[in-house]
């Protein structure tokens, strides 16, 4: 359910609530700021970080659910959440004790299902040809994820850069987002 800007004004301490938040912003903002900075400048070291950070969530999300499990009150079978207990608990082994090769791994992965990708985008667009128009962007876009996904076969260290470089982008642009965000928010208070 939206608030209409009527009904905003007549929540009493809505706008200086709002208002005086706005420094949670600025932070959000300031870090993506700086992570994508130095993704950009470092992108192995940001990419080394990016996975042991993942790897640190996997083992807590493992500890939790393997505690889950023996509490007997989960909404799946115990088996299950064992199991995705252990795998989470040994992928954030492998993450934080060798996250580049685990981001190695990752990539590959990633760079296999760019390729399956790009096959089923190439024969969606040959049996869609007949039905609409612009069907080669369609195959178009499945040769450059082929292409994309046997760069990250051929050179893995290209890969993790520019997916690094991705990932620094991205989190530059919600940096200063937030930041401008920001702002517009301290100007409620």
């Amino acid at each position: 359910m939206s608030v209409s800007a009527s009904e905003r004004h007549s929540i009493p301490g809505f706008l200086p609530l709002i208002g005086r938040s706005w420094w949670v912003l600025l932070v959000y903002g300031i870090l993506g700021v700086i992570f994508g900075l130095f993704a950009l400048a470092r992108p192995l070291a940001a990419a080394t970080a990016m996975v042991w950070a993942i790897g640190v969530l996997a083992l807590a999300e493992g500890v939790v659910s393997l505690f889950a499990a023996f509490s007997g009150k989960v909404a799946v079978s115990k088996g299950w959440v064992l199991l995705y207990a252990v795998l989470s608990i040994l992928f954030g082994i492998m993450a934080v004790v060798n996250p580049v090769s685990t981001a190695g791994a990752l990539l590959l992965f990633l760079a296999a299902w760019l390729v399956f990708a790009g096959i089923y985008r190439i024969i969606f667009a040959i049996r869609v040809r007949q039905e609409i128009k612009g069907e080669w962007l369609i195959a178009l876009s499945g040769l450059l994820s082929i292409a994309l996904g046997a760069l990250f076969v051929i050179s893995p260290l290209t890969g993790l850069v520019v997916t690094a470089w991705w990932i620094g982008a991205g989190a530059l642009i919600y940096g200063v987002l937030q930041i401008i965000a920001a702002f517009k928010l301290r100007a409620l208070k």
